[in-house]
């Protein structure tokens, strides 16, 4: 089985490991002072945690189901688990209709969970134009990680 490796570095290895752990319903495979990797099964991914001063440094992941049923299941399950998720919104974002809900974790990094419905023809659903799109709307927009002055003028 194939499947996609991620690492990243993160500032608070014990609430980095609390939130995946909940994010994915799974525990580390492996943990060691100042690292941590995961090997989860659904959705197939190798989850690695170096701790370090430099955390947070992606824009953003995603998890792409193949209904809205699984979207509303994890929203639910991750909102029982005690995270803030953004609830179930339809969205056009990045060109197209999507099912999605949002959960942002310790370091910043901001996870999308979707279903794709349909093309789209705009970028976004024509909101207000200083909203990031595939991303929640924030008071301090995030980018790569990192609190910015300005949202992005693109994305994806």
């Amino acid at each position: 089985m194939s499947r996609i490796q991620l690492a990243m570095n993160v500032s608070d290895l014990d609430a980095a490991v609390e939130f995946y752990s909940k994010l994915f319903s799974t525990e580390p495979a492996k943990r060691k002072p100042g690292y941590a990797n995961f090997s989860i099964a659904e959705p197939p991914l190798k989850l690695v945690l170096f701790e370090g001063p430099e955390g947070g440094t992606i824009n953003h992941l995603g998890v792409e189901t193949d209904d809205a049923s699984e979207v509303e299941a994890a929203e639910a399950r991750l909102s029982a688990g005690g995270l803030t998720t953004t609830g179930i919104d339809d969205t056009i974002c990045c060109y197209a209709e999507k099912v999605e809900t949002w959960v942002v974790a310790p370091d910043g990094v901001r996870w999308e969970w979707y279903v794709k419905t349909a093309d789209a023809d705009s970028m976004g659903d024509g909101g207000d134009a200083d909203a990031m799109c595939c991303a929640p709307v924030a008071a301090e927009p995030v980018t790569f990680g990192r609190r910015v002055d300005a949202a992005p003028d693109t994305c994806c």
